[in-house]
């Protein structure tokens, strides 16, 4: 399928363009298992962000009741029109997702999951996008680079975890469900992938005020080498003493800082400043 692949984008006088991070997929067999991964059955619609040549649409679309699949480059146009040809059931946007009014789209379309070999350098931003304002997305499943994978995944007190773990914890269960060789890609990337399932689940951390909780775990990593204290005090323009008191009654060492805490810390520490404010 490989050659397959490059010999119609060749046909089709299409070139990749570096500042679209665009990487397809040729493997039938890697295709047809991120579909089996995300859970995809008949009844499901399905969105597709950075379709590319359309190898994952049309496997997604052979599963799925209906496929929407968004794409920036129009250069792709002749390409799409080939490997969909026959497939009733997808729709191609050609539209930057990250313009797209989300409410209004989840209202003509009802409850979705998302399927995906995301363009790595607008990853984070679509990801942020779909659990902050999408509230029909049932799941994610989406091909990363493996490090990114690694940061949605990991647990507090590792290297890998950031303020994006804390954040998409509030609304998603993150793990990772297979591991991709740069070698199943064209062209080939300089990393590797890994295809990350995060299955949102609405109300599975306890918060008071979610924008809160946000700006709360931001303000712990704004700065990784200061203390947990430190930071709160220069984002909320806390006193010292307001600080020590709110981390003393979450029941959190004084000396701590940001990356020690889990998602429920950070969801105490959110209600108990929330309280001050």
């Amino acid at each position: 399928m490989e050659t397959d692949l490059k010999t119609l984008l060749s046909e089709c006088g299409f070139s990749f363009k570096k500042r679209f991070g665009q990487n397809f997929i040729t493997d039938k067999n890697l295709l047809s298992s991120i579909v089996a991964s995300a859970g995809v059955d008949a009844g499901d619609t399905v969105l597709e962000i950075g379709c590319g040549a359309g190898t994952l649409t049309r496997a997604i679309a052979e599963k799925a009741k209906k496929v929407i699949a968004f794409e920036v480059d129009t250069a792709l146009k002749p390409v799409l029109e080939r490997t969909l040809a026959g497939v009733d059931n997808a729709e191609v946007v050609f539209k930057d997702f990250l313009k797209v009014n989300l409410p209004q789209l989840e209202k003509e379309i009802g409850e979705y999951s998302v399927v995906a070999n995301l363009p790595y350098y607008v990853t984070t931003p679509l990801i942020c996008k779909l659990l902050e304002e999408g509230k029909r997305c049932k799941s994610l499943t989406v091909m990363v680079q493996e490090e990114v994978a690694d940061r949605f995944c990991a647990k507090e007190n590792t290297p890998e975890y950031g303020a994006i773990t804390a954040v998409i914890a509030l609304r998603a269960k993150a793990e990772v469900v297979k591991r991709v060789s740069r070698t199943m890609f064209t062209p080939r990337p300089n990393v590797d992938s890994a295809v990350v399932k995060l299955t949102v689940e609405d109300g599975r951390i306890a918060v008071k005020d979610g924008e809160l909780y946000k700006k709360v775990v931001h303000a712990a990593f704004a700065s990784r080498r200061k203390t947990l204290e430190n930071n709160l005090v220069n984002t909320f323009k806390l006193s010292r003493g307001q600080a020590q008191k709110v981390i003393s009654d979450c029941g959190i060492d004084l000396k701590a800082r940001g990356e020690t805490l889990s998602p429920e810390q950070f969801a105490i520490l959110s209600d108990k400043i929330s309280e001050i404010l």
